[in-house]
């Protein structure tokens, strides 16, 4: 119900002001005062709410995955390096002619080839990641290599940075705030996909994510195939992450928090419940916090990664002070 309000009230407001009777009349297939309000509606509008919804849950579940696997609070979606992967594959499309003389240059402006760019570079970090874990059995060395794979790719992005035009930063730097408002309905299509194959590994992975929460040798004892699983997480959280980051650009904060959030409202570990409340909660929240950026009567839209982090951490914070514990 509380997504579906938020949903309603995502579509509503916006830099156009539509009536609400107007707003669920086109929904619906009625009548309504403007034809432009209906395009906005149909090709605008609701496009960027369900990839809201999709970016949210998708975030959601792959921070869930990732604090389970190695059993760090401060784990979230993105310290395996694989959205740093997809953040490369678009620096190297926006700022590599720079340093290319222009071979990468053909389809910098294109979004198709943005998000395939993105898409591949997180593909191969997946790849490396996937290698190392066959050679790694410790976990925690896992996240550690992970890590260094993030600040290895940031690097190399930070040279692209230094030597990129000011057009072409800028460019790369607005692309980084993340957005959920430039999805046609193809791509909408080809990301809800992905984050289906995504949800699909995670409920797979549940009977071994409830077994990891008493570690490694518990789960072992109960019969649960570690190296299988660990891979299964892995690339869920791969499909995931680098999903959403090729198609909005990497949005943080969402993966870190809501799994906290879901463990003090719901106040289990079971991951029967927190997976299903991640992905509800995910999309509330990027609902929200959209709903919020996009400045209602304003043309003005603000960076949505600026907008998670300002409502979501106060939440957090209220409800970690109000239950003064953290469920783990």
């Amino acid at each position: 119900m509380v997504l579906v309000l938020c949903f309603g009230l995502n579509i509503s407001l916006g830099s156009v002001s539509i009536p609400f009777s107007d707003t669920w009349n086109s929904i619906l297939g009625g009548n309504i005062e403007k034809e432009s309000w209906h395009y906005i509606i149909w090709d605008y509008r609701i496009p960027k709410a369900f990839t809201a919804i999709l970016v949210g849950s998708g975030l959601a579940l792959s921070g869930l995955l990732m604090q389970t696997l190695f059993r760090n609070p401060l784990a979230g979606p993105f310290v395996l390096g694989i959205s740093s992967g997809a953040s490369l594959g678009a620096a190297l499309i926006i700022m590599g002619s720079s340093l290319f003389s222009g071979v990468l240059a053909f389809g910098f402006a294109n979004d198709v080839v943005l998000a395939i760019a993105a898409s591949f570079g997180s593909f191969l970090v997946l790849l490396v990641v996937m290698v190392v874990a066959s050679k790694v059995k410790d976990t925690m060395a896992l996240l550690i290599i992970g890590l260094m794979f993030g600040s290895i790719t940031a690097a190399i992005v930070s040279v692209l940075s230094y030597f990129t035009n000011a057009e072409k930063l800028q460019q790369y730097v607005y692309w980084s705030f993340g957005s959920v408002g430039n999805l046609s309905w193809p791509q909408l299509a080809l990301l809800t996909s992905i984050i289906l194959i995504g949800i699909v590994l995670s409920v797979l992975s549940i009977k071994s994510l409830n077994a990891l929460l008493l570690g490694e040798n518990y789960a072992r004892s109960l019969g649960v195939d570690m190296k299988k699983s660990r891979y299964l997480i892995i690339i869920a959280t791969g499909i995931l992450a680098g999903g959403i980051t090729a198609f909005a650009g990497p949005i943080a904060f969402v993966g870190l928090a809501v799994p906290h959030l879901t463990r003090q409202i719901f106040k289990t570990t079971d991951h029967t419940i927190l997976v299903p409340a991640v992905l509800m909660y995910g999309a509330v929240l990027m609902l929200l916090c959209d709903t919020i950026a996009q400045l209602p009567t304003s043309a003005n839209v603000l960076p949505i990664n600026a907008i998670t982090s300002i409502v979501g951490a106060p939440i957090v914070i209220w409800l970690l002070v109000r239950k003064r514990k953290m469920i783990f």
